[in-house]
């Protein structure tokens, strides 16, 4: 499947759960009022939650494809993190607080109306909504792991998607947040005590408070600068140490820039015998080769460098702050059209070429879509 297609298949999958959260949040608030429930109130707080976070990830999603320009070379793609952390906060307020609170409520003064009857069809006509939209989403996700061959529950856990990460969790969470309301309903009316109601809406603003923690979360290792995940790293490290001129890969660094957008920057030790030109050659080679086994690589780096004494083998160093002395030659392969990033070093003179390496700090630990997952 190419990045358009994904992109375009994202955008359809917010579409789909957007248009079906606002239809659901009308028929629960009806019902809801009707029927005096606490569980449905908050059910429809969670779909008029649900609906406003599809809106965001719909913006995230436009915002982010945005092209690169001179003052951001290297796109909008982390502006999708941004739009869509504003989601999951507005879930965790808006829908969390609004049903926990309710309940509490409801459990210390309310008196059910007594109309049930509308409260379970309008349950159940949102249960299959939901798991329409649903559907699209888990189709989705299963597309996608294969075309990253690994688990759909690995590639949810770790992917940069976060809008399709975002669309499955909350439609996962809807459809069990209906079967908690189901259950509180039927319990009050089953006893007659409007404590079941209350402890289903406060059940309910529970579990969209796990629903936006684990989005924020995830948006927020994004937003900071995540890498990619542990088995893609080992490739990419396999593809550039098997180039004909490299001795040894000293540094490798990468950074998710957007869902479909990475960056990679190495510090590359180059065999002794190598002319400039054969390096030239294998540079755009190593970005040949990546791209086109990984379309979401959008920049490739290479920086020429000594190894340490004593350095044997190709296996390459995690941390910045271990990679030995780098020479003045500076070799860089990245996407047509991209603008150098950063300023001229005014104590070096000459024509300088930018250093994508400066500041990217350590990678630690598994990140990007996959501990060793999607890559």
């Amino acid at each position: 499947m190419s990045e358009a297609a994904v992109k375009n298949e994202s955008v359809g999958t917010v579409v789909v759960a957007g248009a079906a959260n606002l239809a659901i949040a009308v028929a629960k608030l009806v019902a809801g009022i009707v029927s005096g429930s606490a569980a449905m109130l908050s059910e429809a707080a969670h779909s008029v939650a649900d609906t406003t976070t599809e809106v965001l990830l719909y913006l995230a999603l436009r915002r982010g494809a945005r092209p690169a320009d001179v003052r951001h070379p290297f796109g909008y793609g982390k502006e999708s993190y941004v739009w869509a952390f504003i989601a999951a906060l507005f879930t965790f307020v808006a829908g969390a607080g609004f049903a926990i609170t309710h309940g509490v409520t409801t459990i210390l003064v309310h008196e059910h109306s007594g109309n049930y009857l509308i409260s379970y069809v309008v349950l159940a006509i949102s249960f299959a909504i939901e798991s329409v939209s649903l559907a699209r989403a888990v189709r989705q996700v299963r597309s996608e792991s294969r075309r990253w061959r690994t688990t759909p529950r690995r590639f949810l856990r770790l992917t940069a998607d976060t809008t399709v990460k975002a669309v499955f969790l909350e439609d996962s969470a809807a459809l069990i947040g209906l079967l908690i309301a189901g259950v509180g309903l039927g319990l009050s009316e089953w006893t007659g005590d409007e404590l079941w109601d209350g402890l289903a809406s406060i059940l309910i603003g529970l579990l969209l408070l796990v629903v936006a923690a684990i989005l924020a979360r995830s948006n927020v290792s994004l937003l900071v600068g995540r890498a990619v995940p542990e088995r893609l790293h080992q490739e990419i490290e396999r593809e550039l140490a098997a180039l004909p001129t490299v001795d040894r890969i000293d540094t490798l660094l990468t950074m998710q820039l957007g869902p479909d957008d990475i960056l990679v920057a190495a510090k590359v030790d180059f065999r002794d015998e190598a002319t400039g030109g054969d390096i030239e050659a294998d540079a755009d080679e190593a970005e040949r080769r990546l791209t086109a086994r990984y379309p979401e690589i959008g920049y490739v780096f290479l920086d020429p460098t000594r190894s340490l004494p004593g350095a044997t083998g190709r296996r390459a160093r995690r941390t910045q702050e271990e990679s030995g002395p780098v020479t003045d030659a500076r070799i860089s392969t990245e996407r047509p059209g991209a603008t150098p990033t950063l300023p001229p070093d005014p104590e070096r003179p000459g024509p300088q070429r930018p250093d994508p390496t400066a500041d990217a700090g350590p990678v630690s630990g598994p990140p990007g879509p996959g501990a060793d997952g999607p890559g």
